[in-house]
């Protein structure tokens, strides 16, 4: 892999000398994460360079580009080689999405480990690290950037031998204890707020909260409640012991573990919770608040989390809605038509957490549907973190798209597709009749 990146950056130093780059990344936290390593990178260099945050790469995207710039796309563009075959321009692509291996013009250079024979399950922002550190050993210190994409991919439990490298670089604490964030603020506003895991009873209730923690027999030191990286050890057991009644067995192991503290802004930060900032930002709108707080801009924190705490808002109300509005749900399906409920780009969210809950069985599959003006964004998730099922949601996306239109792509367990909004019905007529005839099928 180390030969395939040296290989990429040294002609991406080629072919971008004297010209300024066009950066194209995805708006999630992954995406802004390695468009931080790439301008930063960039302007170490002394390049020119201007960045464009998309929520999706389609032909209408593609079709804006400039003609006369290098492009080098982020987190995204190994559903989209079709289209971008039709430009001139050089186009590099850092992604790690699977990829159908395919003839591609020679202006078009791809990394992606599912190009790579010694494969690992790296993240955009792990990949745009290593090639910046290929370009320069000074860019070491964007390690941490690495970190919060990885985090916000929610890859942290599969330490590979690269990855292993990348968290010892960074200038980073970890901690073992429950994984809710975030660890550096009182727990009862971290338990309060908590969608992953999703507590019932606990979510979004704040007397509920305290009934928790009464229970753990954890109290407050004087006018508040302990954070929990300050916790000790029998104070962390006995919350997770309580925390356990309320969970499967299944997420109780899923929720213990590592958690990541970043020193930025002059003080230790919980990953996960600069990781969903960053995503916050970008789906309430503001991508380049986000890129701001990434590359550690003194007055984008405070611009960052007023806009996290309204997202945190959106969030419990658009599950309050879920719960209280009529799905269309078959054996081992459920599709959640929210319209203009719920805004487009948190349906995406909204339809993880349902996946990470106790809500559906494991291997159910959550359609989730948001309107985005004449289009409709579609989010498909597997219930469970692992769940083991013959069905490949991507597969499920494209073939629907491929009959009435649309942009899909995605994982097996995660993936999504845009449609035009007069196909409505029509698409949910399809995943119907499709999981229906699968499950006869199994």
């Amino acid at each position: 892999m180390i030969t395939a990146i040296e290989e990429f950056s040294k002609l991406f130093l080629e072919k971008t000398e004297g010209k300024k780059v066009q950066i194209i990344s995805h708006f999630d936290t992954d995406g802004i994460s390695s468009a931080a390593i790439i301008s930063k990178s960039l302007e170490r260099l002394y390049k020119q360079f201007s960045i464009k945050i998309l929520k999706q790469l389609d032909k209408e995207e593609i079709a804006l580009f400039p003609k006369d710039k290098p492009i080098i796309i982020l987190d995204l563009g190994s559903a989209s080689i079709d289209y971008l075959s039709q430009l001139t321009n050089e186009i590099f692509i850092i992604d790690h999405h699977e990829i159908e291996v395919k003839d591609t013009p020679q202006n078009i250079h791809i990394l992606n480990p599912h190009l790579l024979s010694d494969y690992e399950n790296l993240c955009a922002s792990e990949l745009c690290y290593l090639f910046s550190r290929s370009i320069s050993p000074d860019n070491k210190d964007l390690s941490y950037l690495a970190i919060l994409g990885m985090i916000g991919d929610t890859m942290e439990k599969e330490i590979s031998k690269t990855r292993d490298k990348i968290i010892k670089e960074a200038d980073i604490q970890v901690k073992k204890g429950l994984l809710i964030y975030p660890s550096t603020r009182p727990i009862d506003k971290a338990l309060e707020y908590s969608a992953r895991p999703f507590i019932p009873g606990v979510t979004g209730n704040s007397k509920g909260t305290y009934e928790l923690l009464k229970e753990a027999g954890i109290e407050k030191t004087g006018n508040c409640f302990k954070s929990l990286m300050e916790l000790d050890e029998k104070e962390m057991k006995k919350l997770v012991t309580t925390i356990a009644l309320r969970l499967s067995a299944k997420e109780n192991s899923e929720y213990i573990g590592n958690f990541y503290l970043i020193k930025i802004f002059n003080k230790l930060e919980d990953a996960r919770e600069l990781s969903a900032i960053i995503n916050a930002c970008s789906r309430m709108g503001k991508p380049e608040i986000a890129l701001l707080l990434c590359l550690k801009n003194p007055g984008a924190r405070k611009k960052a989390e007023r806009i996290y705490f309204k997202y945190r808002q959106h969030i419990i109300s658009g599950l309050r809605y879920i719960d209280q509005n009529n799905k269309i749900q078959g054996r081992e399906y459920v599709i959640i038509n929210a319209k203009d409920n719920i805004k487009d780009t948190l349906i995406g969210t909204l339809a993880s957490i349902l996946s990470f809950s106790q809500v559906y069985r494991e291997g159910t599959i959550i359609i989730a549907m948001a309107y985005n003006n004449d289009k409709i964004k579609i989010s498909a998730r597997m219930a469970g973190r692992n769940a083991k099922s013959p069905r490949n949601l991507r597969d499920l996306m494209e073939s629907i798209t491929s009959l009435i239109g649309g942009e899909a792509g995605g994982h097996k367990q995660a993936a999504g597709c845009i449609i035009d909004k007069e196909h409505e019905n029509k698409f949910i007529d399809l995943v119907r009749k499709k999981l229906e005839y699968e499950l006869v099928k199994v």
